[in-house]
């Protein structure tokens, strides 16, 4: 029975998988652009509604109160798309995975050996049976001193690659192709912030961008202490970030009046 997670079907694929990555091209886009001097990464949020208690967003906590972006270590930022409960398993997975590392060798885990610690665990369950894959894609923005700032994309195969710009989720063709036209080897992060926004404002389901359907995030080097540092915006941030780029959302009921 070829349906099963570790029988190939007669064409050589492995249905599970080819299944997770139709899960994940349904989901909330997410985007990453890597500048030559930090990486910006945008979100968008699918889990929306006016009753939703969104006072730990507000008020902010460093490690990412969301549904899309998190904080792995203090030098690596994730955006996930597909299933948010298999995300939060690997999340905790990766986050113990770079303590373990910090622990053993008195350094912040590189990026790519984080991302193949995540994908060694994802392709065990493309091997053995009894469980399903994980549904759910990865971008992870990173640094380190040896290759600086560096963007990888992590799929339920186990597979992973470095991009410039990539997109993932819904609309990630049209992003895809955005991006191709736009983007520029020497790119500056507030540059790529602009590239992002006009991104996501294009590709998003949503016809206008608000803080409440946009997680936002950057990993850029602090000026003095010359160490990664992670910001994930809170809501108003994102707001004010979106007014400054002329994205933000029209008052509807402002110009219906005036009409």
């Amino acid at each position: 029975f070829s349906g099963r997670t570790t029988v190939f079907s007669p064409e050589g694929s492995l249905y599970q998988i080819e299944y997770a990555m139709e899960a994940i091209s349904h989901a909330g886009t997410v985007l990453g652009v890597l500048a030559k001097d930090g990486i910006v990464l945008a979100a968008e949020k699918k889990v929306t509604g006016k009753l939703l208690d969104l006072s730990v967003e507000k008020e902010g906590s460093y490690g990412g109160s969301g549904e899309k972006i998190f904080l792995l270590n203090s030098n690596v930022v994730a955006g996930v798309a597909g299933y948010t409960a298999d995300a939060t398993s690997l999340i905790n997975y990766a986050r113990s995975a770079a303590q373990q590392h910090l622990l053993s060798y008195n350094e912040d885990i590189p990026v790519e050996l984080l991302a193949q610690r995540l994908c060694d665990l994802k392709q065990g369950y493309t091997q053995f049976g009894g469980l399903r894959p994980f549904g759910v894609s990865l971008l992870y923005a990173g640094h380190d001193p040896h290759y600086q700032f560096q963007l990888y994309h992590s799929d339920p195969s186990g597979n992973y690659s470095g991009w410039k710009a990539t997109c993932i989720g819904a609309n990630s063709g049209t992003a895809q192709s955005l991006l191709k036209q736009e983007y520029k080897d020497d790119i500056s992060v507030e540059d790529a912030i602009g590239l992002v926004l006009r991104t996501m404002s294009k590709t998003m389901d949503s016809t206008t961008l608000g803080s409440e359907k946009l997680e936002f995030s950057t990993l850029t080097l602090d000026s003095t202490t010359k160490q990664p540092k992670a910001k994930i915006y809170r809501p108003t941030e994102i707001d004010a970030l979106l007014q400054k780029h002329g994205l933000a959302k029209k008052d509807e009921d402002t110009e219906m009046a005036a009409a």
